[in-house]
């Protein structure tokens, strides 16, 4: 009985094995977005001459490929359930065809002039000259119709320095100092730091003096040491209640900060007016003045699903990917890849890629099955927050839709990461549609989304003079049926950077 057991475990680890490399690419492909996914298919075609694009395939080009089973047993990524279909495949791979002979002439269905062996599968790179050459032009093209770099915080600061009579001595040390700002523009090093990188005959006050010159540069506030300096650097003799501001940004922030406005008074002799005006001013000032030179991320964002709605009521998911173009294996290298006329590291080579063609095709038609189902299942569960609003979206978990799926919840979490669907109410992404809850007085289950924006709209509309505690947030809550304990009030409340309420209180003037 033992030895079956440790038979039986040692099989299941061997396919576990066997099966990893396979498993690894379809969680990649499913993870993938479409941009992602695009550019994956296109460095596969580039690098294998096995997989075509049958967009752009010969007729018969492509050789017919079955699918094989993707069913992951007990494993945990088990992304098609049992008794469901297996995944559809294109139809240039409707059915099986095997050269069971194991042998081809090599002038069969190909000429010979069409593979060049000792360019081909050249062992130091495994790509065939073409593919290179294919792979060098797009790199080429791809950096002829790059943008422009946008100018760096530090090339700003550099063609102004180029304007300033300067000695080499402090042009060096100037450059030192703006090569050691960080991205929010403050200065990341000490002087003495700085003296040490100019010589030892510089001292931390004549780096200080180079320092003041380059926080004369622009951006204002540039280059300063802490968020006082910065705020200081952006006041000007000729801005009204200079004065003011400078003493408050000196000394009181912290209590600004808290909105110790009565102890301002008490302490500067500004009226709760003045200081309030004050602090308007303060707020206009830049905390960050070289975040505006960092790259941005690019906020365009390209939907993976959209919705057809439906006479009925409800929607049917579509998964956009109308770019994917249908794939196939090329019936020329297919038949060398099984004929014994061709051995070694040239047939390695080629099964090797034929193997990992036939895995993309199948990866990516799992990938469409996979995503189809799960966002339907996620927008047929959230239907009235996409008819409604906001204020309907219901809790849901991601082991319910795993559960209706068929598949485990680690598949579901990649199904849904960094994907997008366009609904009537916009465009959103899919994790939005996941969220806890709490329940009603009444039996019902209210999502935490709708308790934050509850949480707001309770906040908005406070006597300001007066603010509501967050012990008192929890009984008006309590008056509309929804128990929530007070510790969950502040966790809301300070995620979504709403001050306390000493902080929310508006002082007369």
């Amino acid at each position: 009985m033992s030895m079956r057991m440790d038979l039986s475990q040692n099989m299941r680890a061997e396919m576990r094995m066997k099966m990893a490399p396979r498993m690894i690419q379809s969680m990649e492909i499913l993870q993938m977005p479409i941009l992602a996914l695009q550019d994956r298919i296109d460095l596969e075609l580039t690098d294998n001459p096995l997989l075509l694009n049958l967009d752009e395939a010969e007729p018969g080009e492509a050789e017919p490929m079955a699918a094989e089973s993707t069913q992951a047993g007990e494993t945990d990524f088990d992304f098609e359930p049992s008794g469901q279909d297996v995944a559809e495949v294109p139809e240039a791979a409707a059915t099986p065809t095997e050269d069971n002979s194991g042998e081809t002439s090599a002038g069969e269905d190909f000429d010979d002039d069409f593979f060049d062996f000792d360019d081909r599968f050249r062992e130091s790179s495994g790509l065939s000259r073409s593919a290179l050459d294919e792979l060098s032009e797009r790199r080429h093209e791809a950096l002829m119709n790059a943008a422009d770099r946008p100018p760096t915080l530090q090339d700003h600061l550099e063609e102004q320095l180029a304007l300033l009579d300067l000695s080499e001595p402090e042009l060096r040390m100037a450059r030192f100092v703006i090569n050691n700002l960080d991205d929010r523009g403050f200065l990341a090093v000490s002087l003495h730091e700085i003296a040490r990188e100019a010589g030892h005959a510089v001292s931390p006050l004549e780096v200080e003096l180079v320092l003041k010159i380059v926080q004369t540069l622009d951006p204002a506030g540039i280059a300063a040491r802490d968020l006082r300096e910065c705020l200081l650097l952006q006041i000007s003799d000729d801005l009204p209640m200079a004065a003011a501001l400078r003493l408050l940004i000196e000394r009181h922030l912290d209590d600004i900060g808290h909105n110790r406005l009565p102890l301002i008074e008490k302490k500067t002799g500004l009226s709760i007016s003045e200081i309030n005006e004050a602090i308007e001013h303060i707020k206009r000032l830049d905390p960050r003045p070289g975040a505006r030179f960092a790259s941005s991320p690019n906020s365009f964002v390209v939907p993976d699903f959209t919705l057809e709605p439906l006479e009925g009521g409800g929607y049917k998911v579509h998964l956009v990917d109308d770019s994917i173009p249908p794939l196939g294996v090329s019936r020329a290298y297919a038949r060398l890849a099984r004929s014994k006329s061709i051995e070694g590291k040239d047939r390695e080579y080629l099964q090797r890629k034929l193997q990992a063609a036939r895995w993309l095709i199948e990866a990516i038609e799992q990938r469409h099955n996979t995503l189809t189902r799960v966002a339907q299942e996620i927008v047929d569960h959230q239907r009235k927050f996409i008819d409604f609003g906001d204020e309907f979206l219901e809790p849901l978990k991601m082991q319910q839709i795993a559960d209706k799926v068929g598949v485990h919840v680690t598949t579901i979490s990649r199904a849904v990461d960094d994907k997008w669907i366009a609904t009537p109410r916009g465009v959103y992404p899919l994790k939005r549609f996941f969220t806890g809850g709490t329940m009603t007085e009444d039996g019902g289950e209210l999502a935490w989304d709708i308790v934050k924006q509850k949480l707001a709209d309770l906040i908005s509309k406070e006597d300001k003079s007066s603010p509501l505690s967050d012990e008192e947030i929890v009984k008006a809550f309590k008056g509309d049926g929804i128990t929530i304990a007070r510790r969950t009030v502040t966790k809301y409340r300070e995620a979504m950077h709403i001050p306390s309420s000493r902080q929310r209180k508006q002082y007369d003037s």
